[in-house]
Formats: C-alpha cells, sequence, structure tokens
C-alpha cells in the first residue's frame, strides 16, 4: 500500500515522502497514530498545503530553539547525591532530575529531550545535551558532588 508520510518515522522515512508499506503496518500502525494517510492526487495536494506551513513553523522553532541554546551555553548545573566510599551514587542522576534543576533556574524543557548516552552512577563532571530542535542539540556541563 502506499501511503504519505505525515510525520518523521523512525526506519521508515521523513515528513512528506511517498512510501510502499505492507498493507497491516499501514492499516493498524501508521494510518491509526496519523502518522501517514492514503496515497491520492487528493492527498498529495493536502499534503503540499500542509508541508508550507509546515516549514514556516520549523523555522520559528529553529529560532526559538537557537535563542535558548544561546541562554544554555552559559549554564552549569550542580547536583548533590549520596555516595558510596568508592564515589558511586546510590541512585543515579535521571533526565527528570535533570529538568527539574532546569526549570528551578527559569528554564523549562521537558525531559524527554534531555539526552543522556549512559545513566549518571558516579560523581564528577558530565556533558549533557538538549535535543532543542532536530539541527539544535546544545550541551551543558553537569557536575555531580556527593551529599554531606
Amino acid at each position: 500500500m502506499k501511503v504519505i508520510l505525515k510525520e518523521d518515522v523512525d526506519n521508515l522515512g521523513a515528513r512528506g515522502k511517498v512510501v510502499n508499506v505492507k498493507d497491516g503496518y499501514a492499516r493498524n500502525y501508521l494510518l491509526p497514530r496519523g502518522f501517514a494517510m492514503k496515497h491520492s492526487a487528493g492527498a498529495e495536494k493536502l499534503l503540499a498545503q500542509e508541508r508550507r506551513m509546515y516549514e514556516v513553523k520549523q523555522v520559528k522553532a529553529k529560532e526559538e530553539a537557537e535563542q535558548l541554546a544561546e541562554r544554555l551555553a552559559a549554564i552549569e548545573l550542580t547536583v548533590a547525591k549520596r555516595a558510596g566510599d568508592q564515589d558511586v551514587l546510590y541512585g543515579s542522576v535521571t533526565p527528570t532530575d535533570i529538568a527539574d534543576l532546569l526549570e528551578a533556574q527559569g528554564l523549562v524543557i521537558d525531559k524527554r529531550k534531555i539526552l543522556l548516552r549512559e545513566p549518571v552512577k558516579k560523581l564528577g563532571d558530565y556533558e549533557v545535551q538538549l535535543r532543542l530542535h532536530r539541527e539544535v542539540v546544545p550541551a551543558i556541563k553537569l557536575h555531580v558532588v556527593k551529599e554531606e
């Protein structure tokens, strides 16, 4: 079945691309979730119109993300956690913890946009990336210190 993607779908394609997928995948996953629509001439015209509006929104979203990235460049976060003798944390620093620290500084960032390559389980300094936009991924410094 030919479908037109309405959203970016991992391992399938980007928004606006016409792809050929199995009928069941389209019927049971892509169409009900609004990720795609059936391919037709009318659908292509509608998608072209939506694409123009989407591009305008993306330019504005990128500009906002770049402004926020400039503000984030100067931020260094410090979190105090309980740790054992070998500087190993009893828990870990999670994206939720980082989001709470950013919120305390007046920056509201969704925890799903905080990228941790691996869980922070030791004391030390780390670099944490934030995916604010597809093309804007700034990094902030995170200092994990021992709680007194």
